[in-house]
């Protein structure tokens, strides 16, 4: 589901809703996605301490989270929370906006002004099982948004995936033919409503899934592969991908129409393309093209509404069928600390890090440098299948590591999974804890936070979409 790094001392500023009234442009800000599929997870209100200090002033989440929502209470953050694709063909509207939006809203509550129904519905990859929902599951919760008096100030939207629009060159853009109906209704009820068009791009997703896509057109600082179109030049992807939807929505008659960008960003591990420095220079050459008020050629002066980088925060428990880079999006690792220097525009010139972050003890698990690791291989397995090897892969940034160095990584991530529990550093032998941290280079050792919560539910669906790469890593990592 990507080297300028200036000093940018004017605020970001840009077009945006005035949720109040219709198609009202004011200025908006940089904000993120808050993900949460994580084995290690701050309290939710050292996250919120985060934003403010960095002064980040929109959050999107992927569910309707109440420690989420509570620690955002009183902050001033504005806040999208969303439905699962899987709650939309049963879920009940009233219900869910007493439980999730008016309990939380309110003076000195929560600023909940968007609800993302659905994510992602219209996927190819999900074969229309969720495309039949999405337009009752809105017209059901506007219903239920009046009743509460809330429809003027909380905005219904649907974060699409730009696979749901298609072309050769973006003046040519359209909608698939099998969406046409269900987009032409639900980009009227966005009309109607005030509210934008919610999509999602990420240039390094064509990069990663097209040997023959231009590396540099998927960044901000020109490109030897321009994409012509007639009076038109596309220097990068994002705009190339953003006009494309313009011309599709122009097509359905909403040329005007506003467009937030949902999600986007840069892995900076598990593969190859995925590392600090693409990250950087691709999430600040979009800031600064943001910054720059030029907009694309269909839209000029005009850049988009809003904008959610993805993400905030590493995701060590994340499916990884998609690719092993789905856990290593975030601007911060998972314990909040800036991975690399980033100017958000918005009045810092970097990043700061989370403050108060609870670690473990400072204390590693390692293979033991005098045992014969011909046995290791099941405890290899067992390690990767339950905490997070992802880094160990091709294009990872732990996958120069020897043997030895290999199996403790794996040992390590297992241990701090358990909260350093002794026993779980025993592997029949093979493990020993260490005081002296094992990190090689930019391969990060790392110790857990103490903030770890994790239900069963949720680690039985992490063990499950980390176990299918183990199987493959133990082979090679053994063979180093």
């Amino acid at each position: 589901m990507g080297s300028c790094d200036l000093s940018l001392l004017t605020p970001l500023v840009f077009f945006s809703l005035l949720l109040a009234s219709h198609h009202v442009q004011v200025h908006s800000a940089i904000g993120v996605n808050w993900g949460t599929v994580s084995f290690h997870k701050l309290r939710p209100s050292t996250v919120v301490d985060l934003l403010k200090a960095n002064k980040i002033t929109r959050v999107k989440l992927f569910d309707a989270n109440p420690d989420a929502l509570r620690a955002l209470m009183g902050s001033g953050i504005q806040v999208m929370i969303g439905i699962p694709n899987e709650m939309l063909s049963t879920f009940n509207s009233d219900l869910f906006v007493r439980q999730n939006i008016s309990r939380f809203i309110g003076k000195g509550g929560a600023d909940i002004r968007y609800v993302a129904v659905g994510n992602e519905p219209f996927l190819t990859s999900y074969g229309g099982q969720f495309q039949n929902y999405v337009v009752p599951a809105m017209l059901n919760l506007q219903q239920s948004l009046l009743r509460s008096n809330l429809a003027s100030y909380v905005k219904l939207v649907v974060p699409c995936n730009a696979d749901a629009y298609q072309s050769n060159v973006p003046s040519q853009g359209m909608f698939r033919p099998e969406l046409t109906q269900i987009m032409t209704q639900l980009v009227s009820f966005l009309d109607s409503n005030a509210s934008p068009f919610l999509v999602n791009i990420y240039p390094f997703l064509s990069l990663y899934g097209n040997s023959d896509f231009p590396q540099d057109y998927a960044f901000f600082e020109g490109t030897s592969h321009p994409v012509l179109d007639g009076p038109n030049t596309y220097y990068n992807a994002f705009d190339g991908n953003f006009d494309t939807l313009v011309a599709a929505l122009t097509k359905l008659g909403y040329a005007q129409m506003p467009i937030v960008i949902g999600e986007i960003g840069w892995p900076t591990d598990g593969a190859v393309g995925a590392n600090l420095t693409a990250a950087r220079v691709f999430n600040q050459g979009l800031i600064n093209h943001l910054l720059s008020n030029k907009g694309t050629p269909l839209r000029p002066g005009s850049p988009p509404a809003d904008i959610y980088l993805f993400g905030l925060l590493d995701e060590g428990a994340k499916s990884t069928l998609p690719g092993n880079f789905e856990r290593h999006w975030g601007i911060f690792s998972f314990d909040g600390q800036a991975k690399y220097r980033l100017n958000l525009g918005l009045g810092n010139r970097g990043l700061k890090n989370a403050k108060n972050v609870q670690y473990l003890p400072s204390r590693w698990c390692v293979a033991h440098p005098s045992r014969d690791m011909t046995q290791v291989a099941d405890h290899f397995t067992r390690a990767c299948s339950e905490a997070d090897c992802t880094t160990l892969n091709d294009g990872g940034s732990c996958s120069q590591l020897g043997e030895k160095d290999n199996i403790s990584y794996a040992f390590n991530s297992y241990y701090q999974l358990q909260m350093q529990n002794e026993k779980s550093c025993d592997f029949d032998g093979l493990g020993m804890v260490t005081f002296l941290d094992p990190s090689v280079g930019d391969c990060r050792f790392l110790v857990g936070v103490t903030d770890k919560h994790l239900s069963s539910s949720a680690k039985s669906m992490a063990r499950w979409s980390i176990y299918h790469i183990c199987i493959g890593v133990v082979v090679w990592a053994l063979t180093a």
